[in-house]
């Protein structure tokens, strides 16, 4: 798998389908020409009779996807024209969707750091496989953005409020809490990986995956979820912040200073997103809802200066704005969910 070599590889071996994300050197971040790669295969495979199961990995020893390539959004934003990104988000949630009810097992190899976009590929598959090296998260507020590819679907359903403290924090889900946040399904060691690839290819693809599935290795967030559940249940992200200073607990004050150093509009709008999210009866309804949330995203300051910070300049030393949680009123929160007229996305 050759960094010069298409973005995303495609192969048949046996009754399996492979999709291989395959641009390593930047941990196989998504760009529009791999949504249509994406796209088109599985477009193919779903009328192949020969084709009874469809894995998805990425190339490389790092991980499955790092998320979108997101210096088209830095670029989009700053130049005011946002055609290319809503395209872009358009077809990257449509693609979501598609894979939430493929007619065939859709196996996902989520080794090593899955991340935004790199979720929305793998976490609505059927089959969703993790090992002792996944990351798993969605870490948008690092960037002034709200998580999306249906992540806020996701995690509005996971335990108590796990999700939340998920959302706010950008931190990353080992194996076992990927599983507990119901972001994955088994636990395969990445030395077994080889092996479960060549069972996908004869068996069917429950079989193949049961065995090489183990138990997962001890997480975190089931022995953090009581102080979780009692933090992130409060109404405002101001006393969340305050009841995880005040709760005693190093982990939590540690999840206070992470989630005060995002985006502050971004926060907001993400614990807003995901209590509407908790209310809506499907993936489609909350990627209909993503969509107007990261639209109008592009045209905020956070945006362009996030990804700069992070991707661009690579400081770490964004200057948001507004600075502090105190300044970001509701209005600023409700223009997030605008309705976008002619421009929705209309999946629900």
């Amino acid at each position: 798998m050759t960094p010069d070599a298409a973005p995303v590889l495609t192969a048949v071996d046996g009754h399996a389908a492979r999709l291989t994300l395959n641009r390593p050197r930047a941990l196989n971040s998504l760009t529009p020409a791999m949504l249509d790669a994406v796209a088109r295969a599985l477009d193919a495979w779903e009328h192949d009779p020969a084709v009874r199961t469809v894995v998805l990995d990425g190339a490389g020893e790092r991980g499955l996807c790092a998320g979108a390539d997101i210096r088209l959004f830095h670029d989009d934003a700053r130049s005011g024209d946002h055609t290319a990104s809503e395209a872009f988000l358009r077809a990257e949630y449509r693609l979501d969707a598609r894979i939430a009810h493929y007619p065939k097992p859709y196996v996902a190899l989520m080794d090593g750091i899955v991340m935004g976009g790199g979720v929305g590929l793998s976490a609505h598959g059927s089959v969703r496989v993790v090992t002792e090296r996944s990351r798993v998260a969605m870490p948008e507020v690092t960037i002034g953005l709200v998580p999306d590819v249906g992540g806020t679907f996701l995690l509005s359903r996971a335990p108590g409020h796990l999700g939340t403290h998920l959302a706010l924090t950008g931190l990353p889900a080992g194996a076992a809490d990927a599983v507990l946040c119901g972001l994955a399904d088994h636990v395969v060691p990445s030395a077994a990986l080889p092996g479960l690839l060549a069972d996908l290819a004869r068996l069917p693809a429950h079989d193949a995956v049961a065995r090489h599935a183990r138990p997962a290795p001890e997480g975190v967030l089931a022995e953090q979820r009581e102080w979780i559940d009692a933090c992130y249940a409060a109404d405002t992200v101001e006393e969340i912040v305050d009841r995880l200073h005040a709760c005693g607990e190093p982990a939590a004050k540690e999840a206070a200073e992470t989630l005060l150093a995002k985006s502050p509009s971004a926060v907001k709008t993400t614990l807003e997103s995901l209590r509407r999210a908790a209310r809506l009866d499907s993936l489609e309804a909350a990627l209909d809802q993503e969509f107007r949330v990261s639209c109008a995203a592009l045209d905020t300051h956070d945006l362009p200066e996030g990804v700069r910070a992070q991707i661009i300049d690579k400081d770490r030393d964004p200057h948001w704005d507004p600075a502090t949680l105190a300044e970001v009123g509701a209005d600023r929160v409700a223009r997030y969910f605008a309705p976008l007229g002619e421009r929705e996305l209309g999946l629900a």
